[in-house]
């Protein structure tokens, strides 16, 4: 009779995740060695297959439960009936709530992903077009007539231009948060620049100097 996995071992599969991904986001997939990875989770390699077979299964689960907890937080907010405005406005500080403290899982999702199997890849790609089609949506709720136009899923695209390489200005330990961000975000998607300090809701303080923010 084959041995039952320990009551610890999907939480040491999560730990091992989450130490890949800043392993691969560092040092890119190919050049992380399952060595590294053992090392830097303090298990032994073999101890380290005994949780996963090779690197492109971590790889793997790494971008397939990333894309799982970004669809959650998509359902979550559909499941709050919001009015349009209000609906994108949620998804994005959402979204990028997550980002602020994904950014190791978000760098593997965007740079390694193409390194999997052709049915893997399709399985986290696919969940992506999933995802990309909820904010078409909620962009074609707030402005209706994008999508006759085909231009649903562009503007979509240029709003996931706005947010998803913001680990790579934003500093963890700057004055700007992902928080203070996302209003800016929806502001600028929904009216422009133009007029855009006015559309922000006040902090209290005064603006942080350019050089916080980056």
């Amino acid at each position: 009779m084959a041995r039952g996995k320990s009551p610890t071992f999907e939480l040491q599969r999560e730990a091992i995740l989450q130490e890949a991904a800043r392993l691969f986001a560092d040092k890119g997939f190919h050049n992380a060695s399952m060595a590294e990875l053992a090392a830097a989770c303090g298990v032994s390699k073999p101890l380290l297959y005994h949780y996963y077979r090779d690197k492109e299964h971590i790889l793997f689960d790494i971008a397939d439960s990333y894309m799982d907890r970004l669809l959650a937080i998509v359902a979550g907010v559909e499941a709050q009936d919001l009015e349009p405005q209000p609906q994108l406005a949620e998804l994005v500080m959402r979204f990028m709530a997550e980002y602020a403290h994904s950014q190791s899982q978000h760098m593997v999702l965007v740079q390694d992903v193409k390194f999997l199997q052709a049915e893997q890849s399709e399985q986290v790609v696919g969940k992506q077009r999933k995802v990309v089609a909820a904010f078409a949506a909620a962009i074609e709720a707030v402005e209706p007539g994008l999508k006759k136009r085909k231009l649903d899923k562009p503007v979509a695209m240029i709003l996931f231009g706005m947010i998803n390489w913001t680990f790579t200005w934003l500093r963890a330990d700057g004055r700007l948060t992902y928080a203070d961000m996302a209003p800016v975000v929806t502001a600028i998607l929904l009216n422009g620049v133009k007029g855009l300090l006015a559309q922000l809701p006040a902090r209290g303080r005064k603006p942080p100097a350019e050089a916080d923010a980056a």
